[in-house]
C-alpha cells in the first residue's frame, strides 16, 4: 500500500491520478460516448445513461486517489443525496469538489465552462451529459430550472470559483435565483478539506506535508418557502437565499483556516 504520509510519493502519485483522468476523459469522448449515440438515439434517454456513467467514473477515480494515497475522505448525511431534482449548493475548497460530488450523486447535473467543450479531454463526456454551459447568458437560469424538472440533481458552487486563500467569502446570486424562480428547496453541502489541497492558484504538485482529508457534510434541506412566503420581490428572496448561504459557508471557511 501506498505510504500517504510519503510527500515524494503522493506528487507522483497525483501526476498519475491526473493523467488517469485526462485518459480516461479521452476514452470516453471517443469510444463510449459516440457508441451510445449510435444504439441510444433519443436524446434524454442517452443523457440520462451518460450522466451515470460519468457518476460510476467518478466513484472509480475519487476511490484511486484514496487508494494510492492521494487523500482520504468521509461522507456524512449521505441518504439525504438519494433523492431526485435536489438542488445542491456547496462550497469549493478544492479543484477535486465537483468530482465528489457527481461521484455521491446520481442523475448530476452540473453547470460547466463552455471551455470544455472545445477540450479534447472533456468534450465527450460533458456533451453526452448535456451538462448546462454557463455561456447561455439569459437563458441559463431557465436550462437550470428545466434541469430539476427533469429529475436531475442541479450541482451548484455558488461562489462560481475555488474559494480564496484570502479575503472575505462572496457568493453569487444566480444560484439562488434557481432556488427561488424554480421554487426549489435548497441541499447545503459542506465540503472542509485539512490540509488545504488543490486550492484557487495552486499548482497540483504543490501537494501539502501530509495527506489531504476530505469531510463532506450533507445538511438538512433548507425549505425555500421560508425566503419567498413572505410575498417579498424575487430579486429580494434571492438575496436573502444568498445572505442565508454566505453565512452558512463563512462558517465553514473559517474553521478551515490554520
Amino acid at each position: 500500500m501506498a505510504d500517504g504520509d510519503n510527500r515524494a510519493w503522493r506528487i507522483f502519485a497525483t501526476a498519475l491520478c491526473f493523467c488517469c483522468f485526462g485518459l480516461g476523459g479521452l476514452i470516453l469522448g471517443i469510444v463510449w460516448f459516440p457508441l451510445l449515440g449510435i444504439f441510444v438515439r433519443d436524446h434524454n434517454r442517452r443523457a440520462r445513461w451518460a450522466k451515470r456513467v460519468i457518476h460510476l467514473a467518478f466513484r472509480v477515480f475519487v476511490e484511486l486517489m484514496a487508494r494510492v494515497g492521494v487523500l482520504s475522505y468521509e461522507v456524512q448525511g449521505l441518504e439525504r443525496l438519494r433523492r431526485g431534482g435536489q438542488l445542491i449548493l456547496a462550497n469549493h475548497p478544492s479543484l477535486v469538489d465537483v468530482v465528489f460530488l457527481v461521484a455521491l450523486v446520481e442523475r448530476a447535473d452540473c453547470i460547466v465552462k463552455a471551455a470544455l467543450a472545445r477540450n479534447l479531454f472533456t468534450r465527450g463526456p460533458v456533451l453526452a451529459a448535456g451538462y448546462v454551459f454557463n455561456d447561455s447568458g439569459a437563458g441559463l437560469l431557465d436550462d437550470c430550472i428545466r434541469s430539476l424538472k427533469a429529475g436531475n440533481n442541479l450541482i451548484i458552487f455558488p461562489e462560481g470559483t475555488r474559494t480564496p486563500n484570502t479575503g472575505p467569502l462572496r457568493l453569487q446570486r444566480g444560484a439562488a435565483r434557481v432556488a427561488v424562480h424554480g421554487g426549489v428547496d435548497i441541499t447545503p453541502v459542506l465540503i472542509h478539506c485539512v490540509p488545504s489541497f488543490l486550492q484557487k492558484g495552486h499548482r497540483w504538485y504543490r501537494v501539502p506535508e501530509r495527506r489531504a482529508h476530505f469531510r463532506i457534510e450533507v445538511c438538512d434541506t433548507i425549505p425555500i418557502a421560508a425566503f419567498t412566503a413572505a410575498g417579498e420581490s424575487r430579486a429580494l428572496a434571492a438575496r436573502r437565499v444568498t445572505d442565508h448561504l454566505t453565512q452558512l459557508f463563512s462558517l465553514e471557511h473559517l474553521r478551515a483556516k490554520p
